[in-house]
């Protein structure tokens, strides 16, 4: 199935340990049309694992993307298949990530090495679901930073049926650096993003990596003759998730809204108290939204509040809604 590529206008990088089921529906309060990620989960989760855990998710938070991680073809088919029974909107191999523990099991970053076998498992899972299948992945390992090997990586994968790449803009040093060192030390290259759609106007990329504000990454997004497809943040949007409540309108052409931090939280209560009578811990979703205030005054009542009591036993949506009382008591009171 072809890409949607006007799904990919904005969308939130897949992060292990955030980007769960709860943070996605947070998020999904924000914004109705970003596209959301899973965390990267493993073909061998998937195969031999509790799959309702890792895979399951509330309607709410579509479209959402299921990202793989693996290097079998065969067994990434099986996993795109259980993906797209599952819901999820398209299927995204992880060809980016550096930890250790990812290159032990031959997958992320380090398959940058190996597009022959990147392509094959894009061609495999595309002939597996009728659902799009994507790539996220650097602009090179190592020494191998220059932009020809990226160029002639992208020409690779693309032989195998990919349409649409996410790229990290900037290498992975896979011996050296940690996955945080990885996700800072390496300089940002976005003109190599830039130039490889300049080279390859029919396939659509998206840039990722380091971009902090919506001026930032809509100006790095036009600001060459062939605009990029589409732009992904991260770490910004999971530390400032504001940002999330302009995305409707900047990317896909909404009116604007006057949405308040307060309705985001009023949106976010009903599926906490869902929740909670599951015997979800409230703590597993509180971590999520902890940023919301951000710079805004009673911030930090916020996020202390909400820290202090939110893991104790038996703690429900009375904390958050205590929380934000104490809150909007801050935002009231008169400047000293």
């Amino acid at each position: 199935m072809a890409v949607n590529i006007d799904t990919h206008a904005f969308s939130v990088a897949p992060m292990m340990e955030m980007t769960d089921r709860f943070c996605r529906v947070f998020h999904r309060c924000m914004s109705a049309k970003a596209l959301l990620y899973s965390e990267m989960v493993t073909c061998n989760a998937i195969l031999h694992g509790d799959r309702d855990y890792l895979l399951g998710f509330d309607s709410i938070e579509s479209p959402v993307v299921l990202q793989l991680g693996g290097s079998d073809p065969a067994d990434l088919a099986a996993c795109a298949r259980i993906g797209q029974q599952y819901g999820y909107a398209e299927i995204n191999l992880n060809v980016g990530c550096p930890s250790d523990r990812v290159q032990s099991g031959r997958f992320g970053a380090c398959l940058m090495a190996e597009p022959e076998l990147v392509a094959s498992c894009v061609s495999a899972m595309k002939e597996a679901v009728d659902i799009p299948v994507t790539v996220k992945c650097r602009i090179g390992i190592d020494r191998n930073d220059a932009y020809e090997p990226f160029a002639e990586f992208i020409s690779t994968v693309q032989r195998g049926g990919c349409e649409l790449f996410i790229v990290h803009a900037r290498k992975a040093w896979l011996d050296g650096l940690s996955p945080k060192e990885n996700r800072d030390i390496p300089p940002l290259k976005y003109d190599f993003v830039q130039r490889i759609k300049q080279e390859n106007p029919d396939l659509a990329f998206v840039l990722n990596g380091g971009l902090q504000t919506h001026q930032q990454a809509r100006t790095l997004k036009h600001e060459c003759p062939l605009p990029l497809d589409g732009v992904m943040i991260g770490r910004q949007a999971y530390k400032n998730p504001w940002l999330l409540s302009e995305v409707d309108e900047l990317y896909y052409g909404d009116k604007p809204t006057s949405i308040t931090r307060f309705d985001i939280i009023e949106r976010y209560i009903p599926h906490i108290e869902k929740e909670i009578a599951a015997g979800t811990r409230l703590g597993r979703m509180t971590r999520h939204i902890l940023g919301l205030f951000q710079g805004q005054p009673g911030g930090r009542i916020w996020r202390r509040y909400l820290s202090e009591n939110a893991w104790r036993p038996g703690a429900g949506a009375e904390v958050v809604k205590e929380a934000l009382r104490r809150v909007d008591a801050a935002s009231r009171r008169p400047a000293a």
